[in-house]
């Protein structure tokens, strides 16, 4: 049963600040709820009651030392195909269980910013799967109706967020682990770019392709967590780095959507519906809707069961498989053992294949920003899955299998219910290293459709918390012309040792103005005094303390250094101008920021 509060960060951070719940009290809430055994075979190993205090108990010392944890008491779940140091990984087979010595990087990253782990989550055995039926452990079902799939093979993880168990948990996304269930269960599901997160200490299914995904309540949730858990890992051979680009979303994008011939609902009325729906929930939130040629993503999305890509799952469990063949899952089994068919020269045959696929993507992605597509074409009851395992797998990989093989990020949305009251939502889909564009673009959507929060009773939060910032010593400041990242005097911070936190955008209190006589070319950000401002763009860097006199000393007049209200409603310093400056200076506040002035201007240049 769900909690009687939100597990969103915001509401638990405030709950956290004015003293009405610990992180004790949460701890020992969730194990209470997780005892009552009505949420089925999610959890594969719960952390013990008196170890969870315990360690509740440490987050408390350490906070109340003055130690900075941005993931402060929120509470999270892992998918068991994810090494945590003493608690046995199974995978979802018990024989090929074992307890790791370390904990994988992301895990560690996230305790460290004070995050609180309660358990292990039941899976589609080696991450083999999209239904979450193909566990001994049991078949996770779907809290809005036990009829039907959790999806998988990230279930156990989905469900627990979804039944408000924990504020976010870890998966794993090879083929749409990280979206399926977040479709099927009402939550975000956000799959990153590969390589942002680490994998080392995660059980590989397609190494060359896994990523670790996180399903949160909202997007701005799942952004929180991707920003602390992201960084390089040298153990992990496929890690990169994100370059700090500058991804607010534009008030207008163009959104790519399948040719309505190209769509496939398998005859399920009421997935096409929501679908339409959607899209005009995007539209009205700034989207621009054009159709794009699928065929080549249709086509990539076949690849990777119907080729060799197959005989990287069953490289990575390849001894085990061989010694241990009876305790393996005789669905999971079948697809491996597909693998032994292909030969070395169908693998290369298969990557010219890909990459002609790749090229073909690439011409679609230059009339789109973000593409849009159901994340499944349907949802099947449990019956349905075991009648015909593989083909109907297959089907709801349809729209998600193509997306790693392409290097694309996506993050799954809810949006409005079908018509049978069971979930539906979208997936958003850009380009490698466009994952908070995609988070701030699923956020608007997901905002606008009014749901409620996972399967629980509570809402979406009134007003948007950023509770998870990468914590440091550092000043943090409003940037808004000339020292935006990519522009002439960027240098000017990062030479001082700056860290990009995060694209924003100020409250609606601003005016925004073109200084002449100013070289290079940069704007004045004057608040308001009669209330016609408006939302400007702007990042926020954190700047060392020991460097902010020395930095602020080296901005001419008359440009300063003061406070600057954000539209979440922080109050942080930043760049603002004097008012005499801007008496014949041309405002420029409807373009939304200095990168759009900007861009335009270069247009008219041309």
């Amino acid at each position: 049963m769900p909690l009687p509060y939100s597990l969103d960060f915001g509401t638990l951070k405030n709950a956290y600040a004015c003293g009405a719940l610990t992180p004790a009290r949460v701890a020992s809430d969730i194990c209470d709820a997780i005892a009552s055994g009505k949420s089925g075979p999610v959890w594969i190993h719960v952390v013990p009651r008196e170890t969870l205090l315990k360690q509740a108990a440490e987050l408390e010392r350490r906070r109340a030392h003055g130690e900075q944890l941005p993931l402060y008491g929120v509470p999270f779940a892992v998918k068991d195909n994810i090494d945590v140091g003493g608690c046995p990984t199974t995978a979802a087979c018990p024989a090929f269980a074992y307890v790791p010595g370390v904990t994988a990087s992301i895990v560690s990253r996230l305790q460290q910013a004070g995050a609180l782990m309660i358990g292990k989550t039941n899976l589609d055995q080696f991450a083999t799967g999209l239904v979450g039926t193909r566990s001994p452990y049991g078949a996770c079902v779907n809290p809005f109706d036990a009829r039907y799939i959790a999806g998988g093979s990230s279930s156990g993880s989905a469900v627990a967020v979804a039944t408000g168990c924990v504020s976010f948990a870890l998966g794993t996304d090879t083929a749409g682990s990280g979206r399926v269930p977040a479709a099927f269960n009402n939550i975000v599901g956000l799959k990153p770019t590969h390589g942002l997160l680490s994998t080392a200490g995660v059980v590989p299914a397609c190494r060359s392709l896994d990523c670790v995904s996180i399903f949160a309540l909202t997007c701005e949730d799942a952004r929180a967590v991707f920003e602390l858990a992201q960084g390089h890992d040298s153990a992990d051979i496929y890690s990169r780095r994100a370059p700090p680009l500058p991804l607010h979303a534009p008030p207008r994008f163009r959104c790519g959507v399948p040719g309505a011939a190209q769509l496939e609902f398998f005859g399920d009325c009421a997935a096409e519906t929501a679908f339409r729906q959607a899209l005009a929930t995007l539209a009205a939130t700034g989207a621009e809707i054009v159709e794009i040629d699928y065929a080549p993503f249709a086509e990539t999305a076949k690849l990777l069961y119907d080729g060799p890509w197959i005989a990287e799952r069953y490289t990575a469990i390849r001894g085990f498989l061989e010694e241990h063949a009876d305790d393996v899952h005789p669905v999971t089994r079948s697809i491996i053992d597909a693998a032994r068919q292909y030969s070395a020269a169908d693998a290369f045959e298969a990557q010219y294949r890909l990459r002609a696929l790749h090229n073909r993507c690439a011409a679609e992605w230059k009339t789109m920003d973000v593409l849009a597509v159901p994340t499944t074409g349907t949802i099947y009851t449990l019956e349905d899955i075991a009648a015909a395992p593989v083909e109907r797998n297959t089907e709801l990989g349809c729209y998600t299998n193509f997306v790693n093989l392409l290097d694309l990020a996506a993050i799954a949305v809810p949006g409005t219910f079908r018509g049978d009251g069971l979930p539906a939502g979208i997936t958003l889909i850009a380009p490698a290293l466009h994952d908070r564009l995609l988070c701030e673009l699923g956020g608007r959507f997901h905002r606008a459709g009014g749901t409620k929060l996972g399967a629980t009773p509570h809402d979406m939060p009134a007003t948007m918390q950023r509770a998870a910032e990468p914590a440091d010593d550092g000043v943090l400041l409003a940037v808004v012309g000339a020292h935006l990242s990519g522009l002439p005097l960027n240098h000017q911070l990062t030479s001082r040792g700056a860290r990009l936190v995060r694209p924003a955008t100020t409250a609606a209190a601003y005016r925004l103005y073109a200084l002449p006589g100013i070289g290079p070319a940069r704007p004045g950000l004057v608040r308001s005094a009669n209330g016609n401002g408006a939302a400007i763009a702007v990042e926020v860097w954190s700047l060392p303390q020991e460097q902010f006199g020395a930095f602020v000393a080296d901005i001419p007049p008359p440009l300063g250094v003061g406070t600057v209200a954000l539209d979440d409603g922080c109050e942080i310093k930043g760049f603002v101008c004097e008012h005499y400056a801007v008496k014949n200076a041309r405002d420029i506040s409807s373009y939304g920021g200095w990168r759009n002035y900007l861009a335009v201007h270069a247009m008219d240049r041309k």
